[in-house]
C-alpha cells in the first residue's frame, strides 16, 4: 500500500487563484521527488460541527476557505526521502525572494503522515 501526507489549510477566499497558481508551481516538486499524486481540494461543503470541525482545526475566519490536500507516495521510505529533499530544496524556502509568497498563513496549517489500513477501489 501507499503512504499519504495530509494537509488542512485556511486560505483567504480572495486568494483562490493565487493558491492554485502556488500549488501548480510547487506541487510538481512532490512528483519530482517520488510522489504518485497530489490533490488540492478547495472547500465546497465543509459544515460546522458541534464539537470540532475542519474550520476550527485551522482557525479559519469567515473570509477564509478550508483546503484539504494530500500527497500520495508509493511507500513511507520514498516519502521520508522525498520530504527530506523537499525541506532542503531552495524552491520550497519561503524566505527565498525568488519563490512566490505563500497565499495563506502556514502557521495554521495542520498536517501529518498516514499509513493506509484499508483501501477499497471501484
Amino acid at each position: 500500500m501507499s503512504y499519504i501526507d495530509g494537509f488542512v489549510i485556511a486560505v483567504p477566499t480572495a486568494n483562490k487563484e493565487k493558491f492554485a497558481a502556488h500549488a501548480r508551481q510547487l506541487d510538481p516538486i512532490f512528483i519530482e521527488l517520488g510522489a504518485i499524486r497530489v490533490i488540492e481540494g478547495w472547500g465546497d461543503d465543509v459544515p460546522d460541527g458541534k464539537l470540532t470541525d475542519f474550520r476550527r482545526a485551522v482557525q479559519a475566519t469567515a473570509e477564509e476557505t478550508v483546503v484539504f490536500s494530500w500527497v500520495e507516495w508509493p511507500d513511507k521510505a520514498t516519502r521520508d526521502a522525498g520530504m527530506k529533499k523537499m525541506m532542503e530544496d531552495p524552491r520550497m524556502d519561503p524566505s527565498n525572494p525568488a519563490n512566490p509568497p505563500m497565499p495563506f498563513d502556514g502557521k495554521r496549517m495542520i498536517f501529518g503522515g498516514f499509513e493506509p489500513v484499508v483501501e477499497v477501489r471501484a
